[in-house]
């Protein structure tokens, strides 16, 4: 018998650590893994490039088909410069509320999985639960992929994939999909009264951004196709969150740079919205370099997320809808790790405890209600797996 703690003073540890996507995650898997492996439940680790961060994967129950991975992302937002009413790597409850960085997106589901493993170790079940942490969802799904890729080739086929992102426990059967991106314009440095000889690098960026701006107006004023009207809002979006360049207000600037994101509902790709701004990008560019021939326009790829298609008769769908009782359509904007999945072949939903209103805002908050349902949601899970549940 392992170290038995229970889902909240799980969550509490997990609070504890402040892993920040910009920061390391391994004291929180070293934790992770020591206490799956105090109930007999060895886990793997698989490393970044770096070494300084790690997915984990972990399995309990024979080592047939049909069982069920539980996922979730270990990262958080930042907290510099929210106004805090504790300390936010210390759980704290309150008027119904736990309080902490994570404690909605999303180590309340996190600690409520890893409660889950340690109840199936107990219990025994006769199909595997399976734990997939990951790590820097937070800017970009950049660590799931390998980790999904390595429990294809060492786990057992799955019946179904909970991304335990929150959605209030209800059943989430599509999100958008999406392309992340930064824009660099070179340009040429003249003084701004002669500026017919030199080439502005933010004012060649503002067509650009410009340009994104007209086809999210062309989408806003587009008829809506039914198979993205449950979507809010139900087109695709362009959007530029930051952009700095210049030195000077009389120089042409030399440099501009701007992060832009495109989020397409699932019936539209967002890698043929990133090839028409592509597109964009050659036509301007080639107008600048007529002028200076050093100037340039580059860009990097940030981030590719893809989406979260509907399923028909989805194992999963079914799966959670059993155990939730939900039976309404919930579909979502923001991105997850489905998607991840999904194309690797999974059946996949999204379903977890907490609101998607909390996440990445000061004094972020899991409601006990929802930990509790959430709670409730994984004993009728390993109950399903024993072949107690139907």
């Amino acid at each position: 018998m392992g170290q038995e703690l229970s889902a909240r003073e799980i969550l509490e540890k997990l609070v504890s650590f402040p892993t920040v996507s910009s920061e390391s995650n391994l004291d929180l898997m070293e934790f992770v893994a020591e206490y799956l492996r105090s109930w007999g439940i060895e886990s793997r680790l698989v490393h970044d490039d770096s070494g300084t961060k790690a997915n984990l994967h972990a399995l309990v129950g024979p080592r047939v088909a049909g069982g069920v991975i539980l996922s979730g992302h270990t990262d958080v937002v930042p907290v510099e410069g929210q106004d805090w009413s504790s300390d936010p790597f210390r759980l704290v409850s309150r008027d119904g509320r736990l309080f902490g960085r994570g404690t909605c997106d999303m180590k309340g589901f996190d600690a409520l999985a890893l409660w889950a493993m340690q109840l199936a170790a107990r219990r025994g079940v006769r199909r595997p639960l399976m734990l997939a942490l990951s790590y820097d969802e937070e800017v970009g799904c950049l660590g799931a992929p390998r980790m999904i890729d390595e429990m294809g080739k060492t786990c057992p086929p799955a019946e179904a994939v909970i991304v335990g992102e929150p959605s209030m426990m209800k059943v989430v059967t599509g999100h958008k999909g999406a392309v992340g991106f930064s824009t660099h314009v070179r340009g040429y440095e003249v003084h701004s009264s002669l500026v017919h000889t030199g080439v502005s690098a933010v004012m060649t960026a503002a067509r650009l951004v410009e340009w994104l701006r007209q086809r999210l107006v062309e989408n806003m004023n587009a008829p809506v196709d039914p198979a993205d009207a449950p979507f809010e809002p139900p087109f695709t979006t362009l959007h530029v969150g930051t952009i700095h360049g210049g030195t000077a207000g009389n120089i042409t600037a030399r440099d501009c740079e701007f992060q832009t994101d495109i989020r397409c509902p699932p019936a539209q790709d967002p890698q043929e919205w990133l090839a028409r701004y592509m597109d964009e990008v050659a036509r301007v560019e080639s107008e600048i370099r007529a002028i200076r021939p050093e100037a340039s326009i580059t860009v990097t790829p940030r981030m590719a997320n893809p989406p979260l298609s509907p399923e028909r008769d989805g194992a999963a769908e079914r799966l959670a809808r059993r155990l939730t009782g939900d039976n309404g359509v919930h579909v979502v904007s923001y991105g997850t790790e489905a998607g991840q999945f999904q194309e690797r072949g999974h059946s996949v939903v999204v379903c977890g405890p907490g609101d998607i209103a909390q996440a990445h805002q000061p004094d972020e908050f899991i409601s006990l209600e929802q930990f509790a349902a959430g709670a409730a949601f994984m004993e009728r899970l390993v109950d399903h797996l024993a072949g107690e549940g139907g």
